[in-house]
């Protein structure tokens, strides 16, 4: 750290939360026609930005997480394309890092690449980042993911992932994927469910698992200040129970990305009412959708 650098405080007891009221780059009539930009940035505060690709590059258009420590950022994702000439996400990113460095100088800052879950959307830029100086790459795929966060040996733990005084809490909820993890940000209040929980179909790979998983969620979301729940992907319309057909690459009526810790409530109601029978269920934010 550069001398007469102050440490930010990551610490307060309360998160300060914010509105999301965001127009999200949503796609084109035409992807010939396309004007958005390739990577859509959204500064939440000066330490935690939301990032989305643009659906003319993949129609999944996920969302990634960007959070500054005073130690080390932490990039949650890297996206469907693993082109960096189509998806320039290094370049991107390191924009990001070198003006929040400008506003808070080191001498050393490091960059950490973790992932929701191992799915090719959320993984494909990863070789961006292999040979980026600095940066620790985790792989998000069951073995490299759980030796990282030590859910071999205790897949029940609480990970902490310590960015410099911003410290991620980081649980393995699987059901969706074997190897979905989900982060909360004490900072913000964020809960970044991946594709465990979002506005969309919520592919269920193992019924009972993503059972026990939204449990989980529901009551660790009880003993912390939960501001916004945050997946990775909007395939609702703002319609009540009607989804964009899969592939969609232009999505005008989209609701906000954020839920909150009700509709965790309301999922878990839905799979109480189904039963052990895998079902598929629409509800006005999400599809319950058996995939296994």
């Amino acid at each position: 750290m550069v001398a007469g650098t102050s440490l930010i405080d990551f610490t307060e007891a309360t998160p300060r939360p914010r509105a999301l009221d965001v127009r999200w780059i949503h796609g084109s009539p035409s992807a010939k026609h396309n004007t958005d930009p390739d990577i859509q940035v959204h500064a939440y505060d000066e330490h935690t930005f939301i990032l989305r690709q643009n659906m003319a590059i993949d129609y999944e258009a996920p969302f990634l997480f960007l959070l500054f420590g005073n130690e080390r950022a932490v990039l949650i994702d890297t996206g469907a394309t693993a082109s960096a000439e189509y998806f320039p996400l290094r370049r991107v990113v390191d924009e990001i890092v070198d003006g929040w460095l400008d506003q808070h100088p080191r001498e050393r800052y490091h960059l950490l690449v973790l992932h929701t879950h191992a799915h090719g959307d959320h993984v494909a830029g990863d070789g961006q980042f292999a040979d980026r100086p600095d940066t620790t790459l985790v792989a998000g795929d069951l073995a490299t993911a759980w030796e990282y966060f030590g859910f071999a040996e205790d897949p029940d733990a609480v990970a902490r992932v310590d960015l410099g005084g911003r410290v991620l809490e980081c649980l393995a909820t699987p059901g969706h994927h074997e190897a979905a993890v989900t982060f909360y940000d004490p900072w913000t209040g964020f809960l970044l469910t991946g594709d465990t929980v979002y506005p969309g179909r919520l592919y269920i790979q193992d019924w009972p698992t993503f059972v026990r998983t939204i449990d989980r969620l529901i009551d660790f979301s009880d003993r912390r200040p939960v501001t916004h729940v945050l997946g990775c992907h909007i395939e609702m319309t703002n319609r009540p129970g009607v989804d964009y057909p899969i592939r969609t690459t232009y999505q005008p009526d989209e609701p906000p990305l954020q839920l909150t810790t009700g509709h965790l409530r309301e999922i878990r109601a839905a799979l109480k009412e189904i039963g052990d029978q895998p079902a598929r269920r629409a509800h006005p934010l999400f599809i319950l959708w058996p995939n296994p």
